[in-house]
């Protein structure tokens, strides 16, 4: 896919899958993501996403969308959302 990075997500127990994007790297973009590094909102509209090459998203609309915070943190392990 070009290295591009997208989320995945799942209503369905995990038979499909829906690739969200917008927002996030389109090409060339060879981002690792821990488990950790994922974080979802109580409510699940809001997800936080670090890389280990420093890159940060935000998504306020259950990940449809993602906003860059930051390309140029250290590696990211952990995300939390408070």
């Amino acid at each position: 896919m070009d290295g591009r990075v997208v989320v995945t997500q799942a209503r369905d127990g995990g038979n499909s899958f829906s690739a969200h994007g917008d927002g996030l790297p389109h090409r060339d973009a060879y981002h690792l993501v821990y488990r950790h590094s994922l974080s979802v909102s109580d409510d699940g509209t809001t997800l936080a996403m670090g890389s280990t090459t420093g890159g940060l998203w935000v998504s306020d609309d259950e990940g449809a969308t993602w906003q860059c915070l930051s390309r140029d943190l250290p590696p990211i392990a952990v995300v939390r959302l408070g």
